[in-house]
């Protein structure tokens, strides 16, 4: 026997062996429909017993394994079925000529057999024959099955007649000698009469008639005959039948049992109305329990306990038979088959490591020279038993080797497709899935080296199957899955493979769909490049929106009549886990970044990298890229518009890489960092862009606040220059431009700064708005630097060497002649005492100009947009005043401010103030300048509420006043600076020089006293003209600026005359006589109210007359400051009569 039954199990001992087959030209559907239907009449109950038959149907059997039959009568052909097709009465005879030809084949072993012919109708149908059924068609036959019962039960009468035959002792007769085919040759001259000869007769026939028994469904019997039979042969050492003995006393144990049976067939053999109970596992202990009580029976019970194995003693037996056989190379098959049997056995013993010893044993049987498409089938069968017992990996390798063997060379027309399909099914016990996400989960499973060359084999398989798509995304899985695993070298095999691959059929995100059902999943290429970080990016400082804040406070994400709850607390946080803080514009450009590596020992190329996104309509702009090998961490920003307004997600990214397209969502990526995946998108903002007149700064304003500056200028200024700014705005945006705020912030300086550091006027620029995309406006800002312009140093020096008397206090006065300090010239190391200020020190003022501006559908949400532009001045000294101080002018209402000034550039310099001619100072120089001005009345200067409020302080107060009185002076003083040789002026200012003497010395007194003569005021240098004889009217006014009540005051009037010398004369009694008195009395005047005193004078001779006006001592008086009581001098000259002629 060399063709080897692998399906074989323990219970095929009991069945009958039928063998259906076609005869003629019947098509093949036709015959699977009868056969089919034939074979399911697997068993029956045989009439007036309990036995049961089973059948067993081939459709295909090998007549030399027919020769089989005596050792082993499950082997043997007891029925043929023939199917035929005949059409015509004329046909018959060769029909039937047929059936017998066939019958022939099988003729020895025979029981019976029928034929079954399709088609034919007429008188030979109609006649009645047992051997032979008729019926018109395929569709007409509904007593197949009851012919096929009959058919069993005329085989069952032929069986039963034979083991009674057998089983019978005939002492008289001589047993015959049943033997296997290569034995025949081997017994031929042997002494028939020795004992020895008649036990192995004896023993044999005992096997016999013990499988007999077996499959006459007499389990009892058989089981008392195979242990004679073993007991017989066992002592003439008869191998091949003891290990035939064996087996068959192992398969009516297992059939006891396993009624269930071991080949896994569906629909468990069960007697038809037999009182089998469900728990027949059961029958071998004495007295087991049947559904209706005790088993009546039990002496049978009895009997079959003892004789049955015990399923240890089962195994047991087997090793020994299949030691025996494996004594006889012409006993192959048996020896395998006895192994495949073995192995369900304990397969449902769940004896793995026994069982995968009598499989190992089976792998290394030698059988004669197999086809190929036998070896694949021992092959394939050998991975179905592996996996029975567990063994999933074993199983895969005897799967792929029968994969293989699909395609060995010597196959003349390789089935690659047989091939791809048994490859598929060894990945699950190599513990490989074609899934990318089942290798995203803890640490890799399964040998990769395997795993990697089984991936080669389907790559290989499928592209000679001719479906390049399965090539490129069975070598795409490879490199995704197994990268870790790669050489060098295999890394760059594996991609040119795949580059020449995709150049024909590029690699897709699409779901492959196998003829078979089998779905292979897309592999993305998540690993190529390496992604580890995702952050999305705020947009540019300069484009970045801000929501007007309301005072209602209307932005609250959850509105909740609670000022706390922990589940809003909660809920927040899951957002903030997901959304970002800030938002994108729909129109704008958006970025975001990706820190990649390349994990390849040569140079990635990306290309067609952007991004995956859901919830916005988004316009993504690819972007190529070569990153470097083994580059580490490396950035990259993906870009893209947003088109539409809501809540954009980043779900991922997407890449061409090696001519496949890939989908990389960020859920999939392993170890990935991100600071959230989802952001608002807001409706479309307009974008200004600005330029300017001035030079770029190569410094960035860094301020305290951490705004980002767009744009930075600088400019270089003297002290008290003023430059104009111009700036261009540009709607270089989508939407129009309809609202613009301008603020200026100047950034922390220890410089103190008089007046306004930028100033502009908006309304000419406003009147071109809206702006529309692509218009320009215009902006003029004046940049105005005034510091102080005191001396620096702390030394108070006297200037009364110069012979002037002076009052007030000097600031500082190191230059007692002209200087031209030099760097260069100047002392290493000078004494403390000697060191003069830093004059040529350049001090720096930042500022920052705040463009507020919005439009379009993002000013009707309420948002707006900041941009920013940085102003860097570098200030340098242009002049100096080194002292200030004051003297009396002729006029009470008058005084002379004298200036010491400092040129301390190196250029010509003239200075000039308001009505003064100019002044030329040369570099370094130092002269002093007198400015005739007239007094203020501060008192005067009205007093803002903001004052009163802002400075609490009485002395903040008071220096808030002085630096008031100080701009109002240095307003009507008007002094500027020129540099003819530069083209440059600007003005200087006094408002941080002037000391409080200095200020009351300017200061106009609270009382302003009147004195007019014949009606003419006379102050300065005014003469009052009048006549010898003639009265003079004179007039005291004294109005009250101050803001209290003043008086009474008590006046008189004292003349004397002035001799020039140093002399005056006051006995003036026979030259002046007063008209009424010479003393005036003023009584109480309120705050800003006046009072007017009367008076006459009367001159009795020519000359040059001084009234002076002389207070009278009293408490009133004595309560106000002296400088209160400035009167002006009164000068009379009194002419003579004129003469009439």
């Amino acid at each position: 026997m060399s063709v080897p039954d692998y399906m074989q199990c323990a219970e095929d001992h009991q069945t009958l062996l039928v063998v259906v087959q076609p005869v003629g030209i019947v098509s093949e559907e036709n015959f699977f429909r009868i056969y089919k239907r034939i074979s399911s009449v697997s068993q029956i109950n045989v009439r007036d017993s309990q036995r049961v038959l089973y059948i067993r149907y081939r459709h295909h059997y090998p007549p030399e394994n027919n020769e089989w039959g005596d050792f082993q009568t499950h082997r043997k052909v007891v029925g043929l079925i023939t199917v035929t097709d005949c059409f015509s009465a004329k046909d018959w005879p060769q029909t039937f000529e047929k059936f017998h030809v066939q019958k022939e084949i099988y003729g020895s072993t025979l029981y019976d057999s029928r034929l079954f012919v399709f088609g034919l109708q007429g008188e030979i149908a109609e006649q009645p024959r047992t051997d032979v059924a008729f019926y018109p068609n395929y569709d007409e036959c509904e007593s197949v099955e009851k012919r096929i019962e009959d058919f069993i039960e005329s085989l069952f009468i032929v069986l039963e007649s034979k083991r009674l035959d057998r089983a019978t002792d005939k002492s008289g007769d001589k047993i015959p000698l049943l033997c296997v085919p290569f034995e025949k040759k081997d017994f031929v001259g042997l002494d028939t009469d020795s004992r020895h000869y008649k036990k192995r007769c004896q023993g044999r026939m005992r096997k016999h008639v013990g499988d007999l028994c077996l499959q006459a469904g007499m389990l009892q019997d058989s089981l008392v005959h195979y242990h004679m039979s073993v007991e017989l042969l066992r002592s003439v050492n008869d191998f091949l039948w003891l290990g035939a003995a064996l087996e068959g006393l192992c398969s009516a144990s297992v059939i006891y049992h396993y009624p269930g049976g071991t080949g896994g067939k569906t629909g468990a053999r069960r007697p038809q109305g037999s009182s089998l109970p469900a728990d027949a596992g059961n029958r071998h202990r004495p007295g087991a329990l049947t559904t209706n009580g005790i088993n009546a029976d039990t002496s049978t019970e009895i009997g079959r306990a003892k004789n049955c194995l015990s399923p240890e003693d089962i195994i047991d037996k087997y090793k020994e038979a299949i030691s025996y056989y494996s004594k006889y190379k012409n006993a192959g098959v048996i020896e395998l088959e006895a192994c495949v049997k073995a192995v369900r056995v304990l397969a449902i013993q769940k004896r793995s490591m026994e069982a995968s010893e009598f499989l190992q044993n089976a792998v290394y049987i030698n059988l004669r020279q197999l086809s190929e498409e036998e070896k694949i089938q021992r092959y394939s069968i050998l991975s179905e038993l592996y996996e029975l017992i567990g063994f999933h990996r074993k199983s895969a390798f005897f799967k792929r080797v029968a994969a293989m063997q699909c395609v060995a060379p010597s196959i003349a027309e390789p089935g690659w497709r047989a091939c791809y399909k048994l490859l598929l099914e060894t990945l699950p016990g190599y513990s490989l899935s074609l899934d990318p996400k089942d290798f995203n989960k803890g640490t890799h499973r399964g040998w990769a080296a395997v795993q990697m060359r089984l991936l080669h084999e389907l790559v290989y398989a499928s592209r000679r199957m001719g479906n390049p798509a399965l090539s490129v995304r069975h070598l795409s899985f490879l490199l995704q899955t197994m990268l870790d695993f790669l050489s060098d070298q295999e890394k760059k095999d594996v991609t040119q493979s795949l580059e020449s691959y995709t150049s024909k059929c590029p690699g897709t995100m699409e779901l492959l769909s196998l003829p078979d059902g089998l779905n292979l999943p897309p592999v993305p290429f998540t690993k190529l490049p390496i992604v580890r970080r995702v952050k999305l990016l705020n947009l540019p400082a300069s484009l970045q929106p801000q929501k007007m804040k309301s005072l209602l406070g209307q932005n609250m994400s959850t509105k909740s009549p609670f000022i706390y709850s922990p589940i809003i607390a909660h809920n927040r946080g899951e957002e903030r886990s997901k959304k970002i803080d800030f938002q994108w514009v729909q129109g704008d450009v958006c970025e975001v970044q990706l820190m990649v590596y390349n994990p390849m020992p040569f140079e990635l190329r990306v290309e067609n990298m952007g991004l995956l996104t859901s919830g916005v309509e988004f316009e993504s702009l690819p972007a190529a890229l070569s990153l470097p090998a083994e580059s580490g961490l490396y950035p990259v920003t993906l870009v893209g518009v947003p088109r539409s307004t809501g809540q954009i997600t980043i779900n991922g990214y997407h890449t061409t890489v090696f001519g496949v397209f890939s989908d990389c969502l960020l859920d999939s990526l392993p170890g990935i960092k991100t600071n959230g995946s989802t952001v608002e998108v807001i409706p479309a903002l307009p974008r200004l862009q600005i330029s300017t007149s001035l030079p770029r700064s190569a410094r960035t304003l860094q301020p305290a606040s951490g705004d980002e500056i767009s744009t930075n200028v600088s400019v270089q200024l003297y002290n008290g220059e003023t430059q104009q700014l111009d700036i261009k705005l540009e709607n270089i945006g989508t939407e129009p431009l309809e609202k613009l705020e301008v603020t200026s912030k100047i950034l922390t300086t220890k410089e103190k700064l008089y007046g306004d550091f930028l100033s502009w006027k908006l309304e000419e620029t406003l009147s071109q708005f809206p702006l529309q995309p692509g218009k320009t406006a215009t902006f003029t800002v004046n940049i105005k630097v005034k510091l102080d312009f005191s001396c620096q140093e702390n030394l108070l020096q006297d200037l009364n060497d110069d012979g002037i008397s002076v009052s007030g206090l000097p600031l500082s006065s190191p230059f007692r002649q002209v200087v031209k300090p030099r760097v260069d010239s100047k002392p290493v190391n000078p004494p403390e005492g000697s060191k003069t200020g830093d004059f040529s020190h350049v001090k720096t003022l930042e500022a920052i100009l705040n463009f507020k501006y919005s439009g379009g559908p993002g000013h009707v949400d309420g948002y707006y947009r900041n941009l920013s532009l940085g102003i860097h001045v570098e200030a340098e000294p242009s002049v100096f005043f080194t002292r200030v101080s004051t003297l009396p002018a002729t006029s009470t209402r008058q005084c002379h401010l004298l200036l010491d000034v400092f040129n301390s550039t190196e250029h010509e310099l003239t200075i000039s103030a308001k009505n003064n001619e100019e002044l030329i100072l040369h570099a370094g120089e130092c002269q002093r300048m007198a400015i005739q001005v007239d007094k203020f009345n501060f008192e005067s200067f009205p007093e803002s509420p903001a004052e009163r409020t802002q400075f609490t302080n009485p002395k903040q107060l008071e220096e808030e006043r002085q630096e008031t009185r100080g701009l109002e002076i240095n307003s009507k003083l008007d002094i500027h600076w020129n540099i003819p040789s530069l083209k440059r002026h600007g003005e200087a200012s006094v408002e941080g020089i002037l000391n409080q003497l200095v200020l009351e010395h300017l200061q106009l007194a609270p009382l302003q006293w009147d004195v007019l003569v014949d009606g003419q005021l006379c102050d300065c240098d005014v003469v009052a003209d009048c006549r010898v004889g003639d009265p003079i009217p004179l007039e005291v006014r004294l109005t009250n600026w101050s803001k209290r009540n003043v008086g009474p005051f008590a006046l008189t009037v004292i003349p004397y005359q002035d001799y020039q010398n140093g002399v005056h004369n006051y006995e003036l009694q026979d030259a002046i006589t007063f008209v009424g008195s010479n003393t005036f009395y003023i009584d109480s005047v309120r705050p800003t109210e006046n009072s007017v005193c009367l008076g006459a004078l009367l001159f009795l001779y020519t000359g040059d007359f001084y009234l002076n006006i002389k207070f009278h001592e009293d408490t009133t008086s004595k309560e106000l400051p002296l400088s209160w009581f400035c009167l002006p001098s009164i000068h009379i000259r009194a002419q003579g009569p004129d003469l009439q002629a």
